[in-house]
């Protein structure tokens, strides 16, 4: 039955967005914009290779937390916030709950307007195996499930860089419980046609990215078979 959940855990905890909310920023500014080949090419790097730069300055042409403002009633967001008043430049500081992030993906499939939707399907389709920032992106739903999946990747708190920078990238983050000073890590997308997977994250400070990655990708096959 289309809409049916069959497994969840703490639907309507909140976590740092980390780049989970960069959907939420490329559907409100083509909404909002009239939309260039340089706009284009700022959403594919933000999309693809979770580039912070080009979200930054989406960020800040969209009005910052006015984003979320705009998103919230647009799909039906019930924990989604914006960051903290005294960070209002963290677009990662974003509040999310899993069942929000379920909700955004129905929204991109049954919502948004078509040009919008295959512009973002085609970007999370084509995700890059690092980002730019140089963490390996194949965590959760890429290493554990086979394609077809079009997937959005969140982690915080691991440092500027990797220990070991991933290779092979193709061209082309304030609420009291969200954990600020341990890492997250999120894997969330379709997987087949229309199945939604979100598996959030929140590790001990001081977790290793390969030590998060290794756990949520085993948690994301163990949620994956549950349904």
């Amino acid at each position: 039955m289309a809409g049916r959940v069959v497994v969840e855990r703490r639907p309507q905890q909140t976590f740092r967005s980390a780049s989970l909310v960069k959907i939420l920023m490329a559907l409100d500014y083509m909404r909002e914009h009239r939309v260039s080949a340089d706009d284009r090419a700022l959403m594919r790097g933000m999309l693809r290779s979770s580039d912070d730069g080009a979200a930054t300055e989406l960020w800040r042409r969209g009005g910052q937390k006015e984003i979320i403002e705009r998103m919230v009633p647009r799909v039906g967001l019930r924990e989604t916030a914006p960051p903290p008043a005294d960070k209002p430049g963290f677009w990662g500081y974003t509040a999310l709950s899993a069942r929000d992030v379920v909700r955004t993906y129905r929204y991109l499939l049954e919502e948004a307007p078509e040009a919008h939707r295959e512009f973002v399907l085609e970007q999370l389709r084509k995700s890059t195996r690092c980002g730019t920032d140089g963490f390996d992106q194949t965590f959760g739903i890429p290493r554990a499930l086979e394609r077809p999946w079009a997937v959005k990747q969140g982690w915080s708190g691991f440092g500027d860089a990797p220990a070991g920078p991933c290779r092979g990238a193709r061209p082309a983050a304030w609420r009291p419980d969200l954990g600020l000073g341990r890492p997250v890590l999120h894997t969330t997308g379709l997987v087949g046609e229309r199945k939604i997977v979100v598996v959030l994250t929140l590790h001990p400070a001081g977790t290793s990215f390969r030590t998060a990655a290794a756990r949520i990708t085993v948690l994301t096959e163990q949620v994956y078979r549950a349904g």
